[in-house]
């Protein structure tokens, strides 16, 4: 398709450059891969070149999956978007929400004003924050000796609130209790249950929480960005005996198995031949639950993680269940009312069912919203729209 050429220069020029290491990107109709590339290595300090089939830890690209699980209980009857979720969770029977600190440096807790439900889980506003996007909550963790999300402890889930539920959108460890909720509701551990109902059905076989054997050997390599702007491997594996699957981060997988789930949602559900989901779940899906509120730049807290995070600035961005919502048309094309999100280490994909159109792109760089692989990001997009434009549209909105 027209668009591919634009696509591989800007993407084998970044990894020529050592503007980023490595990088696979694919893209997707409802029925067919449109586009598929691999540039540069999958590690610097390895020769191995990328290849279609790496496998990356995609984080918070979890977190669509996990809630996706989460859906098919809801349309079961046996799980409630809106029922006080501490019911089925003790842990969040009686939330605290974190007011400051007191003069002597104490962090000073009150009871949350309403319940927690699931919906306000899956679209971030049940007021979980995440602490690299939230200084107050660094202090916390260093008050109280609470581990890091990323640790898979049970321990790490331990952290007040910093908002009452409802109030506003804040971006946090929400759909780990999403995947919590889903184990308690359905017997399974969340790796098991999501193999069985989604990974399996779907032909997502390069997916999950453990690295086998074949996926180690197809791994790529984390890099951490330093200040002056070059790359170097760094150490780096999601624990793989945890205390809890992370429903909001914890899975590798590749971009041909990612391209599946987005096709199913594509797809009103239906994937592989399998119907995961109810056509009018995923409507649901797609539609802003948030309300009023609306989605907030997320300034670093911790900058060797992340960077601020203001994607599209001018444009009103919402919470489906769970994926950010433009609610106007992207400079690269992506129409209004598409789906997106991303993980910590710079994997982006969106989802544009006005289009009949996906894409996914995973890089391995911290830390996140990261200049280059935003740069890579926006130019695969571009690239694709041109194609679909110059084919004749393909759903054009």
């Amino acid at each position: 398709m027209q668009g591919q050429a634009e696509i591989d220069r800007l993407l084998r020029q970044k990894t020529d450059t050592s503007a980023i290491p490595g990088v696979v990107a694919v893209a997707a109709s409802g029925s067919e891969v449109i586009y598929q590339g691999a540039f540069g290595k999958r590690d610097l300090a390895k020769a191995d070149p990328m290849t279609t089939d790496s496998v990356f830890w995609i984080a918070s690209m979890t977190k669509a999956i996990t809630c996706a699980g989460a859906m098919q209980l809801v349309e079961q009857g046996r799980l409630s978007l809106d029922a006080p979720i501490g019911q089925l969770l003790p842990d969040l029977a009686a939330p605290q929400v974190l007011e400051g600190f007191d003069a002597k440096g104490e962090p000073m807790l009150r009871p949350a004003k309403t319940e927690i439900t699931l919906r306000q889980l899956m679209t971030h506003t049940a007021g979980f924050c995440y602490d690299m996007w939230n200084g107050d909550m660094v202090t916390y963790l260093e008050k109280t000796g609470l581990p890091g999300i990323i640790t898979c402890k049970n321990d790490a889930l331990k952290t007040p609130l910093a908002s009452d539920p409802g109030t506003r959108w804040e971006y946090g460890s929400n759909i780990d209790f999403v995947g919590k909720a889903v184990e308690a509701t359905s017997g399974q551990t969340l790796d098991r249950y999501l193999h069985e109902n989604l990974f399996a059905p779907l032909g997502m076989s390069d997916t999950g929480f453990k690295l086998g054997a074949s996926q180690r050997e197809r791994l790529v390599g984390m890099h951490a960005r330093g200040p002056d702007g070059a790359l170097a491997p760094i150490p780096f594996e999601m624990e793989q005996e945890p205390e809890f699957h992370m429903g909001g981060g914890g899975l590798y997988g590749t971009a041909g198995d990612y391209i599946k789930f987005t096709q199913m949602i594509l797809n009103k559900g239906r994937g592989n031949d399998n119907q995961v989901l109810k056509p009018e779940t995923v409507g649901a899906m797609c539609e802003n639950h948030i309300g009023e509120l609306e989605m907030t730049k997320m300034t670093a807290a911790v900058p060797g993680v992340t960077n601020d995070v203001d994607l599209y600035p001018d444009i009103v961005k919402k919470w489906g269940l769970s994926f950010m919502i433009n609610t106007a048309r992207t400079p690269e094309g992506r129409s209004a009312g598409s789906l997106a999100w991303a993980g910590l280490a710079n994997t982006y994909y969106w989802i544009d069912p006005a289009r009949d159109v996906a894409g996914v792109i995973l890089m391995q760089v911290l830390p996140f919203a990261d200049r280059q692989c935003l740069e890579a990001f926006a130019g695969f997009e571009r690239g694709i729209y041109a194609g679909l434009d110059a084919a004749g549209g393909q759903k054009a909105a």
